[in-house]
């Protein structure tokens, strides 16, 4: 049995599909949903007022980096451009012909490994548009944009050239018992009504929906006026002060979703990180408020048109190119992207900067 008979782009979509569905998806697919078009022109991706985002420079053709079995790289040029690899080795394939044997039960190990390894490549392609939205979505210190360093180079995406956007739709809370970590004195129902308010002045739209980490919505339940208020509506003195009573309040008293997102991910040094960081409130109107989109990698424009390639196509943009090399003869397996979200709706947004 050949190592390409059962080690295809098809059955690695197929088995990433299937896998797919028992996980929780991504926040930011619902905010900003997929799409594709032909190459990456930035004139399409659009910030504050509709206007095109300023790219940083950045380098030229940079192969793609074989990724090991710990640890995450990845390679990039001008535009934002992702792509890694795993190998099958000789000897590897020489484990995979164990299949041939349908009573050894280490064969299917092999296969899994495999195929796990590959997964391993889809989600971390699925990892960088998330990254890049949930940056959007927390601009800390009020620079709305997107920062990814790697391999010394450095992805600037700067969404708010002119701070405009900042201006009329950022609030820092400076005041030391203003800010959320002195549950004593802060006054979380005043700063999120504050902020409705603000907005709505500006461009008319009233938020329907808070995103923050699951630390942050911890400093909103622990606000001492906030259990006060909580305490006001209910007959007995003492109250469980939990989650569901306090987004039960928010929603009550500002017709304010609470949305708490702790997902975490690793960087290019290995470092677990959350997507969305802490001490953030991002005001969200309902429904779509962005676009993911997705470009033609050089592994769908070029290797699909070769017959000793074989490419796939995942999640709407990422290519997935397996290839096999006579000299030594090795499998590799690709993944890469082009994508960058677009913040149409962003002038219907406002943050917070709350501790």
């Amino acid at each position: 049995m050949k190592l390409s008979d059962i080690f295809t782009s098809q059955a690695i979509a197929a088995n990433y599909t299937t896998a797919a569905s028992n996980n929780i998806p991504y926040v930011g697919t619902g905010f900003f949903p997929a799409n594709k078009k032909a190459g990456l022109d930035l004139k399409w991706i659009k910030g504050h007022r509709g206007l095109p985002v300023t790219l940083a420079p950045s380098a030229f053709d940079a192969k793609s980096t074989i990724r090991d079995r710990v640890g995450v790289t990845i390679s990039e040029t001008k535009m934002p451009f992702f792509r890694e690899s795993m190998l099958v080795k000789e000897e590897d394939e020489q484990e995979i012909l164990r299949v041939q044997d349908s009573n050894d039960p280490y064969a299917t190990q092999v296969l899994e490994n495999i195929f796990n390894d590959t997964q391993t490549l889809v989600d971390g392609a699925n990892v960088v548009p998330e990254r890049m939205i949930m940056q959007l979505l927390c601009p800390l210190g009020g620079t709305m944009g997107i920062e990814i360093k790697a391999n010394g180079v450095n992805y600037t995406y700067n969404y708010d050239p002119k701070e405009e956007w900042k201006k009329k739709h950022y609030l820092k809370i400076s005041g030391e018992s203003d800010k959320w970590t002195a549950s004593e004195t802060c006054d979380p129902i005043d700063n999120l009504e504050a902020a409705l308010d603000a907005q709505e002045a500006e461009s008319g739209n009233r938020p329907t929906i808070a995103l923050m980490s699951n630390a942050t919505f911890k400093l909103l339940r622990k606000s001492e006026k906030v259990r006060k208020g909580i305490l006001a509506q209910v007959a007995t003195a003492t109250v469980n002060m939990t989650s569901a009573r306090v987004r039960d309040f928010i929603r009550e008293e500002l017709n304010l979703e609470i949305l708490t997102y702790n997902k975490k991910f690793k960087d290019e040094n290995g470092k677990e990180q959350n997507f969305y960081k802490d001490n953030g409130v991002m005001l969200l109107p309902e429904g779509a408020i962005g676009t993911t989109w997705y470009g033609t990698t050089p592994e769908e424009r070029t290797l699909s048109t070769r017959p000793d390639a074989d490419v796939s196509i995942v999640n709407t943009g990422v290519a997935v190119a397996v290839t096999i090399t006579a000299d030594p003869v090795n499998t590799k397996t690709t993944a890469s992207e082009i994508v960058l979200p677009s913040f149409e709706r962003m002038d219907e947004c406002y943050f917070m900067e709350v501790a």
